[in-house]
């Protein structure tokens, strides 16, 4: 059973249920998906290069190597010739998609959810029931209502669709629209789709690299690849770096990525990936995996399939009852074949109770105003099921960079005069504090005047100098002109500066290269000779720093008509580190009391991480933190058992983000993925839920989520979170509603074939109930307050179905309860003539549909309670103002229908309306569940039912 057997994509089901069904429909998809990629001949190229650079790193070949595996002098170049050639062999720098879907495809798609299957079937019987009955005009109305709703559904979802992720394209924008590079000797300047395998590719301050280039040359090489590893700072680049053994992206310092930006100096190299065998294009083909179904689409679908064994099941029975009824009638010669027509009908009618036709439409509506309040809280819906998925998350990964932290490299602590000082508690007067703040501002190329602009360590500097009033520009201008400039390098690790006509030189770098042309030291206002114990005074402090992850940066002086940095004197040194949002730790704070588990995965390093992890409360020691290197050595078993004790992953790829979040997903949780670069993305799509980062993220990352954070704010998902319960929460109460309705006209329809009585509602009735006097309240319902106290709740458990916690019992109590009532209303002798002639059943579907939606609201407020004010403040107050229109817009509804020539018509067979008594008997009823609900009320509070 729902077995299947693939080969060369041809698919053979073997007993496949409805559950079979629609795995065979999306394993048919991706097939066919995977087919027309595979024709691509630009996939078929990309394959040819893959083939040609298995097993080989370039990360871990020395310079020689490499130019004699893609045979090619860095001084000459490629040829046109052969460069051509490989442009056709391997095919063109770029990135490559399975073929989209048509708008149309996405329509047909839509087609595929159970309980929209379930709607067509019911649309066909009646279509059978309308061809029986002669093609009566009120016959054909119900496939038609059927049809507009079930298109209806179809059209916003397929609106939906339409805005779903466009990773791929947003990939595309990123990479360099032109380049530099070296052909037959001379500089050229090509595409950057042009780029083939073996190019010598330049680069320069502000450029992008256009594919992944293993350096010949380097010179100061600074590359900003933040976006795809998460590092707060430019990546320095060494082309005679190399690497051995397993490493991680953000470790290939003898590497140039695709896509990122060169942020300082310059260099060349030889392209040894392009198009989908660059870093960027293995996060393509991993963002091409197919999306994964929501637990509230499993949920519905779950539902979907029991309804339609239900609506077998019941047809069946009433059929059979039916049919024992008959026997007599064929048994003494009065049988007719008309009777089968009749039961037949009667059947169908049945079956059409049983199916919810409001519920798809209801739901959605429902996530759509869901979006409404999301975005109230800053949180941009891009799919509608992650309204719902976010309130039942039990793990947010959050990337560290840019969504935990300020993306900004700030000072923090202040090192003179042997102490360590806050950044916010220096004594700008003291002699030593002051140069160090003021000198280091003017020995760096950054601006924050205007627009903010330079290497993220030199703004950091800046922006120090600035909490203290002074100005780069207005210094240089009035105090301290730059006179020349020694660059910062590689070798040296230092960068000095001759400012006001020669007599003082700033430098600031590395402290080992700092201390080791130092020969004095500034401290207290006096200069004096550099001990032994001054030196490890200060390598004492900088290792007391390093501990907790500061990034330390030393500064000396000295003087001198000519710049150099020989005799220098030490002064002091800064700490800076990417600080965490000052909102982050109260989100994980609320995120814990509410049952969820905070994770933080990044491209960082380990101790950096876990300083940031320690100071937000989402770890404790370094036994809770794990590498990407750890991760690649472990088995899926292995990491799905870590996850249970690890919150802080490290160094990892965007493949090891991915791993993380599935092991997460394997053990039963639900994970939402926080992020804002590219290497973000695979894992914000892999995640249950993907939110993204709207001002700092990436169009990438934004593209592959379902949620975009408008203001970036880490605190906003908790906020979203709690959103999502309440959403869920009404879900529910819509669900539990229009059932617990279609479950009492069974009840009541079968009770009529049990007693052999004309059956009390015809199927356009309850098509009018189902549709009408169900849906608006169930939408009112949809806009219910959450309660207050919903964050204060562990999650759901995610393998809770629609009915847990007692659902299913507080649905038969309604079902019975309604039941019961309506079977009261047949009892009454002046309503049955008038039911089993005219079926004017329907108007009492309204007053008993509203009171329904009233008792199932989250204020449960008691309309017949005690103190007799809170008992109408749906309607006095108007908490939820939604509510008076569905009964005022229901009633009207229901009068019309049952009052107007002609309507009267359609919907109860005659041209009479109601008497007044009729009305009052229908009010009188209607009341009656509702007493039974208020005495019900505590006790299913208790089982936490409701």
């Amino acid at each position: 059973r729902d077995t299947f057997f693939m080969s060369s994509y041809d698919v053979v089901i073997v007993g496949a249920g409805p559950c079979g069904y629609m795995a065979a429909y999306k394993l048919i998809k991706k097939a066919k998906e995977e087919k027309a990629l595979q024709k691509d001949p630009n996939y078929q190229k990309s394959l040819v290069e893959k083939k040609f650079l298995d097993g080989f790193d370039a990360s871990q070949e020395t310079i020689e190597d490499v130019k004699a595996k893609f045979e090619v002098d860095p001084e000459i170049g490629l040829t046109e010739n052969e460069a051509q050639k490989r442009l056709n062999a391997y095919g063109p720098n770029k990135l490559i998609e399975a073929k989209k879907e048509t708008v149309m495809q996405m329509f047909l798609g839509e087609f595929k959810d159970p309980l929209v299957l379930i709607l067509l079937v019911a649309a066909v019987i009646d279509a059978v029931i309308a061809i029986i009955n002669g093609n009566e005009i009120a016959d054909w109305a119900e496939v038609g209502v059927i049809l507009a709703i079930v298109i209806l559904n179809a059209v916003i979802g397929t609106a939906q669709e339409a805005k779903a992720a466009q990773s791929l394209e947003a990939l595309k924008k990123m990479s360099s629209p032109s380049c530099t590079v070296r052909r037959d000797g001379k500089l050229k300047t090509v595409k950057a789709t042009e780029v083939a395998l073996g190019d010598v590719v330049i680069l320069e301050e502000g450029t992008i690299t256009p594919a992944d280039v293993r350096l010949t040359t380097s010179v100061n090489l600074k590359s900003d690849e933040a976006s795809l590893t998460g590092e707060s700072v430019p990546s320095e680049k060494d082309c005679n770096a190399l690497l051995k053994g397993d490493h991680a992206v953000g470790d290939e310092s003898n590497i140039a990525h695709s896509s990122c930006p060169i942020s300082y100096g310059r260099g060349e190299g030889i392209v040894v990936g392009t198009g989908m065998n660059t870093q960027i294009g293995k996060i393509a083909s991993m963002l091409q995996e197919n999306n994964e179904e929501t637990p509230l689409q499993k949920k519905l679908a779950e539902l979907g399939k029991i309804l339609g064994f239900i609506c077998i099941g019941i047809v069946v029975a009433m059929f059979i009852v039916g049919l024992l009824w008959l026997i007599p009638s064929f048994m003494n010669g009065t049988f007719k074949p008309e009777d089968i027509i009749n039961l037949f009908t009667a059947a169908i009618a049945l079956a059409v109770a049983a199916v919810p036709e409001g519920l798809p439409a209801v739901v959605t509506i429902v996530l759509a105003m869901g979006m409404s309040k999301m975005v109230k809280v800053n949180a941009i819906v891009r799919k509608l099921p992650s309204v719902e998925t976010l309130g039942a998350v039990t793990y947010v990964c959050s990337d560290k960079t840019g969504t935990l932290t300020q993306n900004r490299m700030t000072i923090k602590k202040v090192y003179a005069n042997n102490q360590i000082i806050d950044a916010d508690k220096v004594d700008i007067h003291s002699e030593e504090f002051e140069l160090v703040t003021k000198g280091m501002m003017l020995d760096s190329n950054a601006s924050i005047n205007g627009d903010r602009y330079g290497d993220p360590t030199e703004i950091a500097l800046l922006d120090f100098a600035h909490l203290f009033n002074i100005e780069k520009e207005e210094t240089e201008k009035s105090s301290l002109p730059r006179i020349d400039e020694m660059p910062f390098d590689s070798v040296r690790k230092m960068m000095s500066t001759i400012e006001a006509d020669g007599t003082i030189i700033f430098t600031k770098g590395a402290l080992d290269s700092i201390l080791s042309r130092a020969n004095r030291i500034l401290i207290n206002g006096e200069v004096r000779d550099i001990t032994d114990g001054d030196i490890a005074n200060i390598n004492n402090a900088a290792k007391e720093l390093a501990q907790q992850a500061f990034r330390v940066l030393a500064f000396a002086i000295h003087n001198g008509e000519k710049i150099n940095e020989d005799n220098l004197i030490y002064v002091g040194m800064v700490a800076m580190i990417d600080p965490p949002r000052l909102e982050a730790k109260p989100a994980v704070e609320k995120l814990h009391r509410a049952g969820i588990t905070t994770v933080m995965i990044t491209g960082d390093h380990a101790d950096t991480a876990l300083a940031i992890g320690r100071e937000l409360g989402i770890a404790t020691s370094p036994e809770q933190t794990m590498t990407g290197a750890e991760i690649d050595k472990c088995t899926p078993e292995q990491l799905q058992e870590l996850v249970k004790t690890k919150r802080i992953f490290a160094r990892v790829s965007p493949e090891n983000k991915v791993e993380i979040v599935k092991a997460i997903k394997a053990n039963g949780g639900i994970a939402a993925m926080t992020g804002d670069g590219v290497n973000d993305a695979p894992s914000l799509k892999a995640a249950d839920v993907g939110i993204a980062m709207g001002i700092t993220g990436t169009d990438v990352a934004k593209s592959a989520a379902d949620i975009v954070l408008a203001d970036d704010n880490f605190a906003s998902i908790e906020k979203a979170v709690e959103e999502g319960r309440g959403i869920y929460s009404n879900i529910k109460k819509t669900i539990f509603f229009l059932l617990s309705s279609n479950f009492a006209e069974i009840l009541v329809m079968f009770l009529a074939t049990c007693a052999n009585i004309i059956a009390p509602m015809t199927a356009m009735q309850l098509l009018w109930i189902n549709l009408i006097t169900d849906s608006l309240p169930a939408i009112a319902l949809g806009r219910d307050d959450k309660d207050p106290d919903i964050m204060n709740n562990a999650p759901r458990n995610p393998k809770d179905g629609i009915f847990a916690h007692g659902g299913f019992k507080f649905n038969m109590f309604y079902v019975t309860k309604y039941g019961l009532t309506w079977n009261q209303m047949m009892a009454s002798e002046s309503l049955k003539e008038v039911l089993i002639a005219g079926r004017d059943k329907s108007i009492y579907a309204n007053w008993n549909d509203v009171y329904n939606a009233l008792n199932n609201g989250t204020n449960l407020n008691s309309i017949l309670s005690a103190d007799g004010i809170k008992s109408m403040e749906i309607f006095l107050n108007g908490t939820n103002w939604f509510f008076i229109v569905a009964f005022g817009f229901g009633l009207i509804l229901q009068i019309l229908v049952t009052e107007v020539p002609g309507l009267t018509d359609i919907f109860l067979g005659h041209s009479n309306g109601l008497e007044w008594y009729n009305w009052m008997i229908c009010a009188a009823l209607g009341i009656v569940p509702l007493i039974v609900h208020e005495i019900a009320v505590p006790f299913l509070r208790k089982r936490e039912v409701i």
